[in-house]
């Protein structure tokens, strides 16, 4: 459903382009959270296994800028998977004021077995985009998240 908004043919067709964007996201994450892919997993606990499996142990503001989560949002994250026994924190040896989350052996095991499944539905939800389609998406969306960012610290440079 398009905007009912009735302005200028550029705010028209960037809000009817918000919408979309937004619903395509909203519908792919619900297709993935209904093929069961995440397991018993939020998307934010999901992203969190996924970037520590890849990345290795990383402090909670790491996992935070690398999925996009406030650091207030990533202390539960990490206190329920800590619970869950899935992650185990530990002071840095670098820098003992850091506190770096790493998977525990139960943690590795989850995420190694359900990431490959997570991932091929991903390429088959995609599928429906020719590979330089999904190129071109891929850039486009990188395009604007740069220039959101460089947008954001050229405002708080100003401040």
């Amino acid at each position: 459903m398009p905007t009912h908004y009735k302005g200028s043919p550029a705010e028209e067709r960037a809000l009817n382009t918000y919408i979309r964007l937004t619903r395509a996201n909203d519908t792919l994450q619900a297709h993935l959270k209904r093929g069961g892919t995440m397991r018993a997993l939020t998307e934010s606990q999901f992203g969190t296994l996924e970037a520590l499996y890849h990345l290795g142990p990383l402090c909670q503001g790491e996992i935070g800028e690398k999925i996009l989560k406030s650091s207030g949002n990533m202390t539960m994250v990490v206190d329920n998977l800590e619970k869950r026994g899935l992650v185990q924190r530990e002071r840095s040896r670098e820098d003992r004021r850091q506190i770096e989350v790493s998977l525990t052996k139960e943690g590795r095991q989850l995420i190694e077995s359900i990431f490959p499944q997570h991932a091929g539905a991903i390429v088959q939800a995609f599928d429906t985009l020719s590979a330089s389609e999904q190129e071109q998406l891929g850039t486009l969306c990188r395009k604007l998240g740069h220039a959101l960012v460089n947008e954001e610290l050229a405002v708080a440079e100003k401040s």
